[in-house]
């Protein structure tokens, strides 16, 4: 496809893939006010078309080759699909497109290496909370990548929650933070109800108690602004039960368990990342 007089991108945005993060932004974005007709999703399974247009009103095709017309194509696939689709996504690519990839551990160089030369490319790592428009995103742009670039996909990513940019060096500590972080949140939880449920609360009322804990602590930490030390220290009375449960936490070691998990959280996503 000819580039336009004006050299321009073009508005229209391809979704390729569509799962679950691939409906959670379609259904951010049409939720922040885009134009359904301004999108087109790319999903290959029998049967999705009707589905997806009969709930978010898009258009839904099967060829990849209707990519052309897209200026911004975010690539919602699994990593172990990104090399055969970007090898059938290279001779459709609108020239001056921007090719937003979600696979996890897929790196900005390995996209830039099965995409037309020049191709601006930014990595995304997304997390599960933008299913409630609750996300955090860490976004790092590659070689080609120009501010500007940045700044479109970070808006498409604000549909969904909120972003940071970052040097692609950090994703890795992105992934092991905010990309896993709600199964570390999940799984206190689990543990707290549990101990409810021990203590005799019915698991209804102990999980309602527990999640509105969290959710009315998260809320403090954010409209707050203050250190999460300070907020703990205030709800910490001396010799009271807050003292005595953190006490059991300090000799268990639990503090030094999570810096522990999340390092091997980050390895391991080098170790992913190392090897596309």
């Amino acid at each position: 496809m000819e580039q336009d007089a004006a050299g321009k991108r073009p508005g229209t945005l391809a979704i390729v893939g569509a799962g679950v993060m691939g409906q959670t932004l379609l259904g951010g974005l049409l939720r922040a006010g885009r134009d359904p007709g301004s999108v087109l999703v790319v999903d290959r399974r029998m049967g999705r078309a009707e589905e997806l247009h009969d709930r978010f009103g898009v258009r839904v095709v099967s060829d990849l080759a209707e990519v052309a017309a897209a200026g911004t194509v975010l690539l919602v696939v699994k990593p172990q699909d990104m090399a055969d689709l970007l090898a059938a996504l290279r001779e459709h690519l609108h020239p001056r497109a921007l090719v937003v990839s979600l696979a996890a551990g897929t790196t900005t160089d390995f996209c830039e290496r099965h995409l037309p030369p020049g191709t601006a490319v930014v990595r995304v790592m997304p997390n599960t909370p933008s299913l409630v428009d609750e996300g955090m995103a860490g976004l790092a742009g590659g070689r080609h990548c120009a501010p500007e670039d940045l700044s479109q996909a970070e808006e498409l990513l604000r549909s969904c929650g909120r972003t940071v940019v970052l040097a692609e060096k950090h994703l890795d500590a992105v992934t092991a933070l905010s990309g896993s972080g709600p199964a570390y949140v999940f799984y206190v939880v689990e543990a707290m109800v549990e101990a409810g449920v021990v203590l005799g609360l019915p698991r209804a009322t102990a999980t309602e108690l527990v999640v509105q804990t969290v959710v009315g602590a998260a809320a403090m930490l954010r409209e707050t602004g203050q250190h999460p030390t300070v907020l703990r220290e205030q709800v910490t009375s001396p010799a009271g039960t807050t003292a005595a449960a953190l006490r059991q936490l300090d000799e268990h070691k639990v503090r030094a368990a999570f810096v522990t998990a999340v390092e091997a959280a980050c390895a391991r996503s080098r170790q992913l990342s190392g090897g596309v």
